[in-house]
């Protein structure tokens, strides 16, 4: 096991004359080059085996996540669990003279819709109800392909788990007013708020849908069946004619 350059030369990509467009041709992975990162320090390592200690900080070395689907598949499903009581159940609760009001996140944005807030009312759809759903798609979509090692849009694929990692951080919002308002509105015997049982579910699908970005390898978008297929038959077609050309 020898450390990589990081200034090597760059591997031509391989062109197929089945492949009409470019885009949709193979290119030669880090795995099928023999290279291997490791995930604490980004050090690249030729020729490492599964399971080695990095030779610069002694982390285990590992081609991809080990068990990332199945752990993905875990946290996935507990977020689709904890996604219903996070929508139908409280996540505010007002206690005033008048009596108390049960507040959930689809009621609170057609109350600022009601009130003429369509701005607020919008932010709070998006970010709380069209976010998470979007995640737990986009993972479900992600997750399902790689585990069938489709070859279908790669590069989109892989620009739409970037994308979840971006918008992920602005799922709390709700939390985050729920939180606020319940340290700021306490006047006993006149007004206050605090956090429902569905404010914990929702944090709860936040967190899980985080783990699960986290748990997904989305290097495995790349190890498709025909696509590494191809792969192994022009390296092995390479080599053939290398070996030809040599002179007697």
């Amino acid at each position: 096991m020898k450390l990589f350059g990081l200034l090597r030369k760059r591997e031509a990509p391989v062109h197929d004359d089945n492949y009409e467009d470019e885009e949709d041709a193979p290119v030669p992975t880090a795995a099928s080059l023999g290279l291997m990162a490791c995930p604490h320090c980004a050090a690249v390592w030729q020729d490492a085996q599964e399971g080695d200690a990095c030779g610069r900080c002694g982390t285990r070395l590992h081609t991809r996540k080990p068990q990332s689907l199945t752990r993905t598949w875990a946290f996935l499903i507990a977020a689709c669990v904890m996604y219903i009581p996070a929508n139908l159940l409280p996540v505010m609760i007002t206690r005033t003279l008048f009596g108390a009001q049960y507040d959930t996140i689809l009621s609170g944005v057609i109350y600022f819709w009601v009130s003429g807030a369509y701005g607020l009312a919008a932010i709070v759809f998006i970010a709380s109800f069209l976010v998470p759903l979007f995640k737990l798609a986009v993972l479900f979509l992600l997750v399902l392909l790689a585990q069938r090692r489709s070859s279908w849009r790669q590069r989109e694929r892989s620009k739409l788990y970037h994308i979840i990692e971006i918008i992920g951080r602005w799922s709390m919002l709700d939390v985050f007013v729920v939180s606020l308002l319940t340290g700021l509105v306490q006047i006993q015997g006149f007004a206050v708020i605090t956090a429902g049982v569905g404010i914990a579910a929702f944090g709860s699908v936040v967190v899980l849908t985080m783990l699960a970005s986290l748990s997904f390898d989305p290097k495995l978008t790349w190890d498709s069946q025909p696509a590494q297929a191809t792969l192994q038959d022009n390296e092995m077609a390479q080599a053939h004619d290398n070996r030809d050309r040599k002179p007697a």
